[in-house]
């Protein structure tokens, strides 16, 4: 091989050196780029996510304490009419043996002589 040949190729070699080293800088950029973007949106979507399941989170909570307080409010009107039946029936067995006494003393005789045979067996 002569001079001229071998400084040929030696051009070549560079020059072709030279263009992968470009191509190789470009794919580098081109991964830089993607990497970028893919972090973006996977930022945006975990942003996204993260507003979602707090919407969700604070819906649950809502929900909930609506129901406690419904519940609560059932639970008081309950209690209060529970009261007002105990009221009813004290005042009605107070009439009853304020206006028979004799019956009253009657009928508790029976049921305790009812619930003492019941016992027994």
């Amino acid at each position: 091989m002569s001079n001229a040949e071998a400084a040929i190729k030696n051009l070549t070699d560079k020059a072709t050196q030279e263009r992968l080293e470009k191509e190789v800088n470009a794919v580098k950029n081109d991964i830089a780029a993607l990497t970028d973007q893919i972090t973006d949106a996977i930022n945006s979507f975990a942003g996204t996510a993260t507003k979602q399941a707090r919407r969700g989170y604070n819906q649950v909570r809502s929900n909930a304490e609506h129901a406690v307080d419904d519940m609560s409010e059932r639970g008081s009107a309950m209690m209060d009419a529970a009261h007002d039946a105990a009221s009813s029936i004290g005042e009605t067995l107070e009439d009853a043996i304020t206006e028979r006494p004799l019956a009253t003393v009657g009928v508790a005789l029976g049921l305790g002589f009812l619930i003492g045979l019941t016992w027994r067996r």
